[in-house]
């Protein structure tokens, strides 16, 4: 998951840390700039303020989880949870800030003294370390473990599976191959990145980006000590440098973290740290986990991303086991995609008729209703700056519009109809449920659409693969996307920038290859202000929504319990979750 600024040095960091002039979010559920506020127990209401505010340290905190960690390797971790459980023990020269609403979002100096000085053309960034970092063995945090840390992802076949987001930045021609073989002493280590002193870090960019800082404070670019990295095996017992450190660490079973004594408060900006331990159980038993989170002996679902089926329907009829509930948006649209190059949808008015004829009540009743999302009408999450409420097809008043959709069929030339296909994942029920639905709305106009069900597993070959694609003739792809990093780049460009375009693994799925939109998104990289660049993000949105290649079916939304005895609770935009490293436990157990 699931998201840049620079002019000269002074406009980055103001930029860095205003990252708040956001707009859209307003829908129930949804996001705020309210951070340090506070709220008593009830529906909601961690969603844009700290739930139960404490300093009380002590206790356990329990997790747990029915879907065992991709990893704890920060180099190859991929899950939303796992780079939230990051929080504990890798830390970054930026971190996401630890609070609520859209002020989550905004990037913190963590391992750096102070936000970078950028050079005036945007492509230099200089850091300088804070005094007194430790890893856990007490041995000094320099600008060399983080350089070699970033170093590692570049062994791709070593330390595979995380985001590789900086190796396309900082590789630069230079066909870098990790540390792991780097044995070459004119050769040593790589270009981009200098480190002239213990603590200065230089990053050189090719060109102007201004979401390089978001990838530094991915896990990715945290430090790692050469001499106790194990390569594949470092995720067996990765080195802190954050406040905990791992005692136990047993795949498919469970996690536990304690204490980091070489971690010194004073370095760090956000984290609390306030129990004595943090264990994470690891089940197989999805709906054991929910009815022990609504018994008390678990403190929350580390995937955050909804209780069960039969949970839910307990939690929504019980208020007070609802009051303490969760419902907010986690970042992710769900969609439909239409292709612009299977027949008829490439005319404009065909997909257009299709829009219009959407039941959008349906569509948001077969992902779970209400509580499983709000309908939406544009490509831009309400926890991205630059989103808006944006809806020219009226896609939010969740009812068809049969008499413009039936004009917009004669405008395409296909007054009595057409058929087309839909493709979706068939071990997603919520996807199986929303083709059957918007199958079901469009045969008010006369349009047939074949349900192709694959398997899911087969997603970058099957509808991420344009030939594909067009050999099956899917005009229509349910999918959906959330972003690495919260900005309109980290969200829309693998959607509708033809260079992201791909024969397997595509997201473009429409295959949008406009190149003013292309433009726009390199305006955008280019700025140094992010109000600025997030009305250029604006802009993409408005211009690819307008083309009527995308029917989203809801801005997600995800509802999740937390223990009564939870304190300093609140979601953090960044994630779409629950902020973990902020969470303490009241009664000290």
């Amino acid at each position: 998951m699931k998201r840049n600024r620079t002019l000269a040095a002074a406009s980055l960091v103001a930029a860095l840390a205003l990252t708040t002039a956001a707009c859209g979010g307003t829908k129930g559920g949804g996001t705020s700039d309210s951070a340090g506020k506070t709220s008593a127990s009830g529906f909601n209401a961690a969603v844009d303020k700290v739930l139960n505010p404490s300093d009380k340290k002590g206790g356990t905190l329990n997790l747990w989880t029915s879907t065992d960690v991709d990893s704890l390797d920060p180099g190859r971790a991929y899950y939303a949870s796992v780079w939230n459980f990051e929080r504990y023990y890798a830390r970054t020269l930026l971190a996401f800030d630890g609070k609520p609403g859209k002020d989550g979002l905004k990037l913190v100096p963590d391992l750096a003294a102070n936000q970078p000085a950028v050079s005036s053309d945007g492509k230099t960034y200089t850091f300088h370390l804070k005094q007194g970092l430790k890893f856990e063995d007490g041995s000094p945090i320099t600008s060399k473990d983080i350089k070699y840390g970033i170093e590692r992802i570049f062994a791709q076949d070593v330390v595979s599976g995380g985001p590789t987001y900086l190796i396309q930045s900082l590789d630069q021609g230079q066909d870098y191959k990790g540390p792991y073989t780097d044995t070459d002493p004119n050769k040593l280590g790589l270009k981009s990145v200098e480190t002239p002193t213990d603590t200065t870090i230089v990053f050189k960019l090719a060109k102007a980006d201004s979401s390089f800082p978001f990838l530094l404070a991915m896990g990715s670019a945290s430090p790692v000590p050469q001499k106790l990295d194990t390569g594949a095996k470092y995720g067996d017992k990765p080195v802190s440098s954050g406040p905990y450190k791992f005692a136990k660490v047993e795949p498919g079973k469970g996690y536990e973290l304690v204490r980091n004594e070489n971690w010194d408060p004073a370095t760090d900006p956000f984290r609390k740290a306030l129990p004595d331990s943090v264990k994470l159980t690891v089940t197989s038993n999805a709906d054991d986990m929910d009815a022990r989170l609504l018994a008390g002996s678990v403190d929350i679902d580390f995937g955050q991303t909804g209780l069960s089926q039969a949970a839910q329907v307990k939690v929504l009829q019980d208020e007070k086991l609802k009051a303490n509930t969760d419902d907010p948006y986690n970042g992710f649209i769900r969609f439909i995609a239409l292709n612009q190059k299977v027949a008829p949808f490439d005319n404009i008015h065909c997909r257009k008729a299709v829009l219009f004829a959407a039941d959008t009540t349906a569509l948001q009743t077969a992902r779970g209703g209400s509580v499983a999302g709000s309908t939406y009408g544009n490509m831009l999450p309400p926890n991205i700056l630059g989103s808006d409420d944006y809806d020219p097809f009226g896609l939010t008043k969740g009812k068809p519009d049969l008499e413009k959709a039936k004009a917009e069929l004669k405008e395409c030339g296909k007054a009595d109809g057409f058929t087309t296909t839909i493709a979706v994942r068939g071990n997603k029920a919520k996807e199986v449920n929303s083709a059957v639905a918007l199958q079901t709305a469009l045969k008010a106009i006369n349009v047939t659409v074949n349900v192709d069900q694959y398997d899911g597993k087969l997603l970058a070959s099957v509808a991420g693969a344009p030939d594909v694609v067009h050999q099956k003739g899917y005009g229509l792809i349910v999918a959906g996307w959330g972003a690495d990093y919260p900005n309109g780049a980290g969200y829309m460009q693998p959607l509708m920038d033809s260079r992201f375009i791909t024969k397997n693994g595509n997201s473009n799925y429409p295959e949008t290859s406009d190149p003013a939109i292309d433009k726009l998104f390199d305006e955008a990289a280019a700025q140094t202000d992010p109000a600025k660049a997030a009305d250029l993000y604006k802009q993409i949105n408005h211009k690819v929504v307008d083309t009527a290649v995308w029917l989203p079916i809801v801005a997600d939304k995800a509802l999740n319990y937390r223990n009564p005895r939870l304190t300093n609770v609140f979601i953090n935009d960044a994630f779409g979750e629950v902020d973990f490293q902020a969470l303490g436990v009241s009664d000290g157990k």
